[in-house]
């Protein structure tokens, strides 16, 4: 779209310039609406899995903002002539439930005949406008934190082969199907988070760039400390690997210097298509630790600090 004129509103606080989880417009002084949409077809085989995976991806991007989901819309396309209609009632079923766990209202949809299945949501949430997590800000001195494991692409990808261990799948799903919501709310009780994302369909490396991208900070990173599913480096190093992680590292790689001691197959995790992901966000180094117990706390015990923001090296990655 970078070709096409783009129409400008003072009131436009978030739109596509920054590559933003959502788009954000200011109503008043003190109220904005933060708006989303996202949908793809299953990586799951159960139905109603899938529907929560789904809704719970969708949501996320509203919380990477700071915002409060209020109101979402469904998007299905579906194979009517080929596939039984208790398929689609068992997908909704799962994404309903899980918009009733995060408290939002489900307002209508749009459904389009389709050869392949898929679903997500249209969302509307609420923020302040002067409470908005941007995914850029970061400060030289911040800590850097990722609240969810790594590896649900390839987890997905070995799922297709039909070789994936049960446990794994298991640990996956419960991850896809977390929302961000606890996570985000104690983000906001900070006052000093400088940048937010969630990690999707770009990997851990790709949304960590758009965080530093045309600033005059990097990022060192901490492979060792960076959470990822157990079983993930056997399925890598076995070769089974999504197309988008390839894409995403042949866009990124010039940015990364590597060290030896990180290990290969850690590299391509850090560059793996997530769905559903946890949320990526900088704040003071002082503050971090004390963030991740109250995370963990919480029940979100995958949280850890896994890298730091520098002056050094602007818009680059030193992974270590």
């Amino acid at each position: 779209m970078r070709d096409l004129p783009l129409i400008s509103d003072p009131n436009l606080l978030a739109g596509i310039e920054h590559a933003e989880d959502a788009g954000v417009y200011k109503l008043s002084a003190d109220l904005a609406l933060v708006q989303t949409v996202d949908f793809f077809t299953p990586i799951v085989d159960d139905p109603y899995t899938f529907g929560q995976i789904a809704v719970t991806n969708a949501l996320n991007d509203v919380y990477a903002m700071g915002g409060k989901p209020l109101t979402a819309m469904n998007i299905v396309c579906f194979p009517i002539k080929t596939m039984d209609i208790s398929v689609l009632r068992e997908v909704l079923r799962g994404g309903l439930d899980k918009m009733r766990e995060a408290g939002v209202l489900l307002v209508g949809g749009h459904s389009v005949e389709d050869n392949e299945i898929k679903y997500g949501l249209s969302v509307t949430g609420l923020i302040h406008p002067d409470k908005i997590l941007f995914n850029r800000g970061a400060k030289a001195g911040d800590s850097l934190i990722l609240t969810k494991p790594l590896g649900t692409g390839i987890v997905s990808t070995a799922l297709k082969g039909g070789q994936i261990n049960p446990q794994l799948l298991e640990k996956a799903i419960s991850s896809m199907t977390q929302l961000n919501k606890k996570a985000a709310e104690l983000i906001i009780s900070e006052s000093n988070i400088h940048a937010c994302t969630d990690i999707t369909g770009f990997g851990f490396l790709g949304h960590a760039c758009e965080m530093i991208e045309n600033s005059d900070v990097g990022m060192r990173i901490n492979s060792a400390a960076v959470p990822i599913f157990a079983g993930v480096q056997e399925l890598v190093e076995t070769g089974f690997v999504p197309g988008g992680l390839y894409r995403n590292k042949n866009f990124r790689i010039h940015q990364i210097e590597v060290a030896a001691t990180c290990r290969a197959w850690i590299l391509d995790v850090l560059f793996d298509p997530q769905t559903a992901g946890g949320l990526l966000f900088s704040l003071p180094g002082k503050q971090a630790q004390g963030l991740v117990e109250k995370m963990r706390t919480a029940g979100i015990v995958d949280t850890a600090i896994v890298g730091e923001v520098v002056a050094d090296h602007p818009g680059k990655f030193f992974i270590y």
